[in-house]
């Protein structure tokens, strides 16, 4: 599982741009968060809080890309709907989800399933994970986030 102080889980994941890797992003921090679906209102509530203070992240050198299983359309169609300023990624087939310890066993109404769990890593510029969030509450995330991709070097 990926936890801080550890290297990135390697990933190359389609986008609605093309594709992104890991190794992009060397030199620069990256904002690696983990949602369920797009469209839906906690997915769309965080999406907006991090196209809201985009600016301050492009000034602390750090990118935003959000991942989920949904297909890149799905991304362009949810990204354009709402004018997002993120990156959105597409992990059909849960590899990357998996590799950061994002894909949990839920349970709603008493039945268990699988499912992506709302998680967020902050990725230094050599790749390595330099704080975690796991199972992250929406309200005021994005501002937590900032708050330490600011504080990192």
């Amino acid at each position: 599982m990926a936890e801080p102080g550890t290297a990135a889980p390697e990933f190359t994941l389609e986008t609605p741009d093309g594709p992104v890797s890991l190794s992009d992003f060397r030199g620069r921090k990256l904002v690696l968060y983990f949602y369920p679906k797009d469209d839906t209102p906690g997915c769309t509530t965080e999406a907006l809080d991090f196209t809201r203070l985009a600016d301050r992240f492009a000034a602390a050198d750090t990118v935003v890309v959000g991942v989920s299983k949904d297909s890149v359309s799905s991304h362009a169609r949810f990204a354009k709907k709402h004018g997002l300023a993120v990156r959105l990624a597409s992990d059909p087939d849960g590899r990357t989800i998996e590799a950061f310890g994002a894909w949990v066993e839920k349970s709603m109404y008493g039945k268990k399933y699988m499912g992506i769990d709302r998680s967020t890593f902050l990725i230094d510029r050599d790749g390595r994970i330099a704080e975690a969030w796991r199972k992250v509450s929406v309200k005021g995330h994005a501002e937590a986030v900032l708050k330490a991709a600011e504080a990192l070097a």
